[in-house]
């Protein structure tokens, strides 16, 4: 009986453990404040994109921006690798996730901070050398941080360590710009392999920044 208790528990705690991980698409409207005279608002959203489509399964992702410097962006966790597509060219440009010169000055998490498509969200902020970041998650869409554990690239490791879940809202401050981009549509849904998985035939180059 003690047998037969144990692995019922085993089997709970392993079903709650899947269950925390989210897998489907979020939609985020992005907005831009210049900082500079030399650009607008309305040319950074063009170029970065004023619309976001994130995918997500496992330790895999892929973020559709429709900017003109960027089409997507793919990260394969078994690579530890992010590929990037701009629009000028068919050779993708990949950046090594565990490098990254941004380091985390400090970490603060603000409870129940503000509500998201209905979910109640904290808030997470890092400053970073960089500047100021400010993320808001729900427990919700939760992700398993030990598959980002390797992902220092855009300090997504720090990030997944404090939050585990996935951002409704983010506020990135930099030197040239803030940057709001939030969630408009929430899609827990199963995904489709070829999602992430790069082109045939693709050419792919180190990036050189």
């Amino acid at each position: 009986m003690v047998r037969a208790f144990i692995f019922s528990l085993v089997i709970l705690i392993s079903l709650s453990s899947s269950a925390q991980n989210f897998e489907g698409k979020i939609i985020y409207r992005n907005t831009y404040k210049s900082k500079s005279s030399k650009i607008t608002n309305e040319q950074l959203a063009n170029m970065l994109g004023s619309m976001q489509q994130y995918f997500v399964k496992g330790g895999d992702y892929k973020s559709i921006s429709y900017g003109t410097l960027g089409e997507w962006q793919l990260y394969i966790n078994s690579e530890n690798r992010l590929y990037n597509k701009k629009p000028d060219s068919e050779v993708l440009l990949w950046n090594d996730g565990s490098i990254y010169d941004d380091p985390v000055l400090n970490v603060k998490i603000n409870k129940n901070v503000t509500e998201i498509l209905g979910y109640k969200c904290d808030e997470l902020v890092m400053t970073c050398k960089s500047g100021v970041q400010k993320y808001y998650f729900s427990s919700l869409l939760g992700v398993n941080q030990l598959l980002y554990e390797k992902h220092k690239y855009g300090n997504y490791d720090e990030y997944t360590s404090q939050a585990k879940a996935l951002p409704l809202k983010l506020v990135i401050e930099t030197k040239m710009f803030i940057m709001e981009s939030v969630a408009t549509e929430v899609h827990a849904e199963s995904l489709g392999n070829e999602i992430f998985t790069l082109p045939a035939d693709v050419k792919t180059a180190k990036s050189t920044f």
